[in-house]
């Protein structure tokens, strides 16, 4: 059984190390080369053209708006004290 299933994965790996005829070495899509720069010439062409900038920045931020506090410290309990006195 283990000599079937070694077998089994031998034959199904042998296809990813197959190899095109001539492959990289008869100048196939692997070697293809670029050239450093690439050069156009516009000579026999008229080329115009403005160039447009803007004329101003329009900027518009809103104001910070001042609110009160709406927090407000209690400076006397005794009232409160009291009444939770009363409820025990």
């Amino acid at each position: 059984m283990r000599k079937l299933v070694t077998v089994c994965v031998m034959l199904s790996m042998a296809p990813a190390f197959a190899q095109d005829e001539g492959g990289a070495q008869a100048g196939g899509e692997g070697n293809v080369r670029y050239n450093k720069a690439t050069n156009i010439d516009f000579e026999d062409d008229t080329i115009e053209g403005d160039l447009t900038k803007p004329d101003g920045e329009y900027v518009e931020a809103r104001k910070k708006v001042k609110h009160s506090n709406l927090i407000r410290t209690r400076e006397d309990f005794q009232d409160k004290v009291m009444q939770s006195v009363g409820e025990l």
